[in-house]
């Protein structure tokens, strides 16, 4: 499998990230690029909000954008992560989130946990989560999402 890798989005790519797109059953779950791009703009929640391309090879084949407060080792949020329509039922989703938890290592090393909201009917979505580790928190946010948290330092580096 061609490895997936992630680019922060830009003006040079902001229109190909706009391509990426959902099954219309799966589009409630997760906000769209184009309003996570807003949000980026905006900042609704945290001091930092960076959206990202993931790509295998020169295919754009998913989203996320990470939302943070800088230099914290606990509020980093993993959001809008999706794999287009086109790309997914090949097992890209879960190697599109270790590569995501990895790069997040990488570039935030005094992250220890990273957070994230699943919608509770999105049971595909928690499956994925909690094989790779997330724990639901037995908490919603104020949209009534589940929160999911994992600690980096608890079998995140080797867990493929």
């Amino acid at each position: 499998m061609i490895p997936i890798s992630i680019e922060a989005i830009d003006k040079s790519n902001w229109e190909e990230a706009l391509s990426i797109s959902l099954y219309e059953s799966q589009v409630k779950w997760v906000p769209t690029v184009m309003e996570s791009l807003a949000y980026a703009y905006i900042k609704p929640w945290d001091e930092a909000f960076d959206p990202f391309i993931l790509r295998q090879g020169e295919k754009a084949v998913g989203f996320f954008y990470l939302s943070y407060t800088p230099d914290s080792r606990d509020n980093y949020w993993i959001g809008g992560f999706q794999i287009d329509q086109a790309s997914q039922g090949k097992g890209l989703g879960k190697e599109a989130l270790y590569t995501i938890l990895e790069f997040v290592q990488q570039t935030h090393p005094q992250c220890q946990v990273v957070s994230l909201t699943i919608e509770k009917s999105n049971a595909r979505a928690k499956k994925l989560y909690e094989k790779t580790g997330f724990i639901h928190q037995e908490m919603d946010n104020q949209e009534g999402e589940m929160i999911y948290r994992l600690k980096l330092n608890e079998g995140t580096r080797n867990t493929r």
